[in-house]
C-alpha cells in the first residue's frame, strides 16, 4: 500500500515537471539573427551571398564560398525560402501517453531525439524530392521571434497539466503511402511534391504508428539503456535511428538504408554491401544510404582548430546536417556563416498536430527564424550525416571528399581507411 502511495506521488511528480517544462518552453524572447552581406552563407551545400541581389549573377571564384565547382549566388528571400523549407521538429505537448511512464510531452529532455528527426527529415527530402525542392508557402508563415510572454503562455501551462491528468488520446492511423497516390496527378508536379512533403512529416508524427515518432524512437532507445525522460546523446540518436529505418515496413521506405560508421571510420565495402543488399532479394536497384558519423571533436570542449573540418562538411552536398548543440542542449546545424553555425532549435513547446487529419496544418513543421551559434559553443560530441542515393552516388562522394584541400583533411580521415577496407 506504502509502495503504491509512493508512485502515485512520482507520477504526480512527473506530471508537475513535464507542465513546468511545457511553460518553460512554450515562449522565446524577441531575438534577430543577423547575417552579414560581406560573407558567403552556406546551408546544406548551397553557398548564398547577399551581397550580391541579381539572381542570375553567378559569384566569381574567390567569393570565400566552400563550394569551389558549383557556388549559387542568391537573394535574402532564397536563403530565407531554403532555410524555411527544412523540415522543424520540436518539444510538443498533449500527445498520445509514451508507453510504460506518464508521459504526454518531451518537453526538457528530447532535444536530441528531434535534431535526429531533423537530420532524417533532411535525408527524407533529398531522397523523394531532392535538394532543389522548397515549400512553395515557405515565405507566408509569420516569424516565431514575436512571440513572447502572454496570458497564452498561463493558458497552455494550466491546459497541458490538466491534459497531463486526463487519459489518452485516440490514435489514428498515418496517412497512405505515396505509390497509392502516384499518378493521380501525373502534370502536377508541385501536388505531387507536396503530397511527399506532408507524407515525410507524418512519419515524424507523435504517435506510437509514426514510423520515426518519438514514440517509436524511444522504444528503439531501450536498448541502448535508454527510456522515455532521459536525455540522448547524438551516437546514441545514430544508432536509434538506423534500427528505426530497418525496422520501417512502409513500401515507399524499402529503398533506404542507414549506415552508422563505427570509431569514426565509413567503410566502403560494408556501405556498399548494405546499398546492394536488396539486389539479391531479386531488387535490381541499389538503395540508397543515409551516412551517420558519430564524431567527438575535442575534449571537454570543441577544438577550434576543427572549424574548417565542419565548415568543409557543411559545405557539401550530400550533407543533410549535423546533431550538434551546446552541452546538453541539442541543436540540428544545417549551415555556416564566417565562424557561427546556422541551426534550428527544437527547445520550443507546440501543441500536438494529429498528422493523419487530411490537409493538417504544416507551419509549425517548419522554422522561421534561423538562429546561429559561435563555433566555440559547441559541443565536441555530434553526429555528422550524408545522403547518397545509390552505389555510384557513394562513390563518387567518397572520391570527392578524399580529393578535397589540406584544411578538410579531418573529413578525409574518415574515408581514408573505407578506401584501403574496401579494396
Amino acid at each position: 500500500m506504502e509502495a503504491s502511495g509512493t508512485d502515485e506521488v512520482d507520477k504526480l511528480k512527473t506530471k508537475f515537471i513535464s507542465a513546468w517544462n511545457n511553460m518553460k518552453y512554450s515562449w522565446v524572447l524577441k531575438t534577430k539573427t543577423y547575417f552579414s552581406r560581406n560573407s558567403p552563407v552556406l546551408l546544406l551545400g548551397k553557398c548564398y551571398h547577399f551581397k550580391y541581389e541579381d539572381e542570375s549573377k553567378v559569384l566569381p571564384a574567390r567569393s570565400g564560398c566552400a563550394i569551389e565547382d558549383h557556388v549559387i549566388a542568391g537573394n535574402v528571400e532564397e536563403f530565407r525560402k531554403d532555410f524555411i523549407s527544412r523540415i522543424w521538429l520540436t518539444y510538443r505537448e498533449e500527445f498520445p501517453q509514451i508507453e510504460a511512464s506518464a508521459l504526454t510531452t518531451d518537453c526538457g529532455w528530447g532535444c536530441t531525439l528531434r535534431t535526429g528527426q531533423m537530420l532524417l527529415a533532411q535525408g527524407l527530402i533529398l531522397h523523394f524530392l531532392g535538394r532543389a525542392w522548397t515549400w512553395p508557402d515557405a515565405l507566408h508563415i509569420e516569424s516565431s521571434d514575436s512571440d513572447s510572454w502572454t496570458s497564452n503562455t498561463i493558458h497552455k501551462f494550466t491546459a497541458s497539466f490538466e491534459a497531463s491528468l486526463s487519459g489518452e488520446r485516440e490514435l489514428r492511423t498515418p496517412a497512405v503511402s505515396l505509390k497509392e497516390t502516384s499518378g493521380k496527378h501525373p502534370d502536377d508536379h508541385a501536388v505531387q511534391s507536396e503530397i511527399y512533403h506532408r507524407q515525410i512529416i507524418s512519419w515524424f508524427g507523435d504517435s506510437p504508428v509514426a514510423v520515426f515518432g518519438l514514440h517509436r524512437l524511444i522504444e528503439f532507445g531501450k536498448k541502448s539503456g535508454k527510456k522515455a525522460g532521459d536525455w540522448y546523446g547524438p551516437a546514441v540518436v545514430a544508432h536509434i535511428l538506423r534500427k528505426a529505418v530497418e525496422e520501417a515496413r512502409h513500401p515507399d521506405l524499402q529503398g533506404l538504408t542507414i549506415y552508422v560508421a563505427q570509431d569514426c571510420t565509413v567503410y566502403n565495402s560494408d556501405v556498399i554491401d548494405k546499398q546492394t543488399d536488396s539486389v539479391t532479394a531479386g531488387d535490381a536497384r541499389d538503395k540508397a544510404v543515409i551516412i551517420l558519423v558519430p564524431v567527438r571533436l575535442g575534449g571537454e570542449r570543441t577544438n577550434i582548430d576543427y572549424l574548417e573540418f565542419v565548415k568543409g562538411v557543411l559545405s557539401l552536398e550530400y550533407c543533410v546536417g549535423i546533431i550538434g548543440g551546446k552541452p546538453k542542449q541539442s541543436y540540428y546545424f544545417a549551415g555556416f556563416q564566417d565562424d557561427s553555425l546556422i541551426y534550428m532549435d527544437p527547445h520550443y513547446c507546440q501543441s500536438f498536430v494529429d498528422v493523419s487529419i487530411k490537409d493538417f496544418p504544416l507551419e509549425t513543421f517548419h522554422c522561421p527564424s534561423p538562429k546561429k551559434m559561435s563555433f566555440r559553443k559547441m559541443d565536441p560530441s555530434c553526429t555528422i550525416g550524408f545522403y547518397c542515393r545509390n552505389v555510384q552516388d557513394f562513390e563518387r562522394a567518397s572520391e570527392e571528399i578524399t580529393k578535397k584541400p589540406e584544411r578538410y583533411q579531418e573529413l578525409q580521415m574518415i574515408v581514408s581507411h573505407s578506401v584501403d577496407a574496401g579494396d
